[in-house]
């Protein structure tokens, strides 16, 4: 069973709000992603209570509807859908990567690097899992895309899922 209060911060983070960009709307900033994401894990539950995948994908789809003080260019704000089995962590565990990606622009405007803020969800390999294969699709915001319709398809990917607790679950930041 994985619990909500087993799932803490890596770093612990002062958040310093600067003013915010003319003419960008009231929006979160990048530096608090992880913080809203384990804000929406938390969101109406108890910190006893079992998350099942489903509480974990619901959570995801909220964290990525709301929006972020991005650059307004369309690969600026991306949602990653993916999985598939793997020994990241020395042992194969079918893994199931939900992740936030945001590109960051130097003092100039330009591209300068990726942060990702991943939620991971890791079960116990089984056959049906691995059946499954590997798998991944992108949603990026600004673009011409419906966010509705992603989400939908997703969920497809997790029909076997849902009703489970992952073994293990894993919320971390990092830059690419």
């Amino acid at each position: 069973m994985v619990r909500l209060d087993l799932v803490r911060p890596r770093d612990v983070k002062v958040l310093i709000h600067e003013a915010r960009r003319p003419g960008v709307p009231d929006r979160p900033r990048l530096e608090e992603a992880l913080d809203v994401l384990r804000a929406e894990l938390a969101a109406g539950r108890s910190t006893t209570t079992e998350l099942t995948t489903r509480a974990v994908w619901l959570a995801f789809t909220r964290f990525g509807r709301q929006r972020f003080d991005t650059a307004p260019i369309p690969d600026s704000d991306g949602l990653l859908f993916q999985h598939g089995t793997y020994a990241f962590s020395g042992r194969p565990m079918f893994t199931v990567d939900l992740t936030r990606q945001f590109g960051i622009n130097d003092g100039d405007g330009e591209y300068n690097h990726y942060v990702q803020v991943h939620c991971e969800l890791r079960y116990e390999p089984e056959p049906a899992l691995d059946a499954l294969g590997s798998f991944d699709s992108w949603f990026f915001h600004d673009a011409d895309s419906d966010i509705d319709d992603w989400f939908a398809a997703m969920a497809g990917h997790l029909e076997l899922l849902l009703d489970r607790g992952p073994s293990e679950l894993d919320l971390y930041e990092n830059p690419v």
